[in-house]
């Protein structure tokens, strides 16, 4: 699977940076996928993270790369359920490994969001409700980044 996501915001790189990764912004724009969630990192690259739902469920992955203002690499390692992190379960090994990377090109006084998706392999199901969601969570992303 390789999907691509882009949007143009009325915004400076730093802003939209800023408001990908905010503990209270990473909320709001990421509510389409699941409400409540957040992600559990330092945003320091080669830590992990959590992205988590209120019920401790959600994806575990590793920064890849951090470039700050300007990409964030997440590699895709496995699932969190009920608090459990696993590594190993056959619904796991059609994602792990799998990269989600977020690029940010400035361009004038507006940035270039470009997402990337690549390496998962999914169930039909799963990747119809994420390829719904990622539209409406960057329409939220624009809209609070130009505030």
């Amino acid at each position: 699977m390789k999907e691509q996501f882009k949007i143009t915001i009325n915004a400076s790189r730093k802003k939209v940076w800023e408001t990908l990764w905010g503990d209270e912004t990473y909320t709001q724009w990421t509510a389409p996928f699941c409400e409540g969630s957040k992600a559990i990192t330092d945003w320091q690259e080669g830590s992990k993270v959590l992205f988590t739902d209120r019920e401790d469920r959600g994806m575990i992955a590793v920064i890849a790369r951090c470039i700050p203002y300007e990409y964030m690499s997440f590699k895709m390692l496995g699932e969190l359920i009920d608090g459990v992190e696993d590594y190993t379960s056959d619904n796991v090994k059609k994602f792990a490994g799998g990269f989600e990377n977020y690029t940010l090109t400035q361009d004038g006084d507006k940035t270039l969001l470009v997402i990337d998706l690549s390496g998962t392999n999914m169930d039909k199901g799963i990747m119809d409700y994420l390829l719904a969601a990622w539209p409406k969570s960057l329409d939220i992303l624009k809209s609070i980044s130009e505030e």
